[in-house]
């Protein structure tokens, strides 16, 4: 019930558990926005969507919904409150919660079992994969995430179907206002990568970064670019991703949606540590200016105007960027 990015992790645990406890009726508990994505992996017995804030009919109903099965074994992932209260709702004999010391508001007191703690040094699929350790099943030797039957073709909006030629997806935005990048940073990566590649570059984000993303394309104003930013759901916003040669963008729920569809995503990190939380598979693909703050985990940046972010050079993204793409780095012009 956590944020895309959660989520986006979280799924390999269902293609694990189903590898091993083949028999096991699995169900997720989401909320409304973040259902879609649930819906695509193919192991999920049972979506289970809480569709309200917080009044009592809303948990009155979730609480009926959650009494149709009779569950054995709850796994909190999320470590809040709101979660832990669910767990507990859900009635199952076992409720497997994160350690007390990496838990968050008193979340541990809803689950009766609880994984050994960590540091924050681990990164955080590896910590939702203790959970399985937990249960006595064996390391996986490859994640899967469950989306492979996305298909691209039939999903991503028309204007990525039509493209011929690669492109790569540019994350504008995150859900905290210290990752986000400047405007000057996204203009000079969107116009190296046309002006030096046969590339197509793709905007994608939500609709609070449509006044960006319409400053952008109209300061660029190539062909090349197409502006999607707050016209797809998030089934197209994987299919976009998961079609795209490579993705870019802050440290963001898109970012590991990018990861588990299999796309390389170039992740640009300021107030968070890579170490715990680079896409899957991309760890490689980090770019992250040398500053002494960073990471301070605030949504908001006290005191510098978002230094360790406005130090990430267009230049140093659009490197890894054609790193990702198995090319060396176009001169600049």
């Amino acid at each position: 019930m956590g944020s895309l990015g959660d989520i986006a992790r979280g799924l390999c645990l269902v293609s694990h558990l189903k590898a091993h406890l083949s028999q096991s009726r699995i169900s997720w508990l989401v909320e409304p926005k973040w259902a879609e994505l649930i819906r695509l992996h193919n192991q999920i017995d049972r979506v289970i969507v809480f569709r309200r804030a917080w009044r009592f009919s809303a948990l009155r109903q979730l609480y009926a919904d959650l009494a149709q099965d009779h569950f054995d074994l709850t796994l909190d992932l999320q470590r809040i409150l709101k979660s832990g209260f669910f767990s507990l709702l859900s009635g199952s004999k076992r409720r497997i919660g994160f350690h007390r010391r990496n838990a968050k508001e008193l979340n541990w007191i809803f689950n009766n079992e609880h994984i050994d703690y960590y540091s924050d040094d681990l990164p955080k699929i590896r910590h939702y994969l203790k959970f399985t350790e937990y249960l006595g099943l064996p390391p996986p030797a490859t994640l899967e995430f469950g989306l492979s039957s996305l298909n691209t073709a039939v999903t991503a909006p028309p204007a990525v179907t039509a493209l011929k030629d690669p492109f790569i997806a540019v994350v504008l935005g995150a859900s905290w206002a210290s990752k986000e990048w400047l405007f000057d940073g996204y203009r000079h990566l969107v116009e190296h990568i046309l002006s030096t590649r046969e590339l197509s570059v793709v905007l994608v984000g939500d609709h609070t970064q449509a006044a960006m993303a319409k400053a952008l394309s109209a300061s660029v104003n190539r062909s090349g670019l197409i502006n999607l930013v707050g016209r797809t759901t998030l089934r197209q916003l994987a299919a976009v991703l998961k079609a795209a040669a490579v993705g870019t963008g802050p440290d963001s729920g898109p970012a590991h949606l990018a990861a588990a569809v299999r796309t390389p995503f170039v992740t640009l990190f300021g107030p968070t540590s890579p170490r715990r939380t680079a896409p899957f598979g991309c760890e490689h693909l980090v770019v992250k200016s040398e500053l002494g703050c960073s990471p301070c985990y605030q949504k908001r940046c006290p005191d510098l105007n978002k230094l360790c972010m406005a130090r990430i050079t267009a230049e140093q993204v659009a490197e890894k960027v054609f790193e990702a793409l198995g090319q060396a780095p176009a001169p600049n012009h």
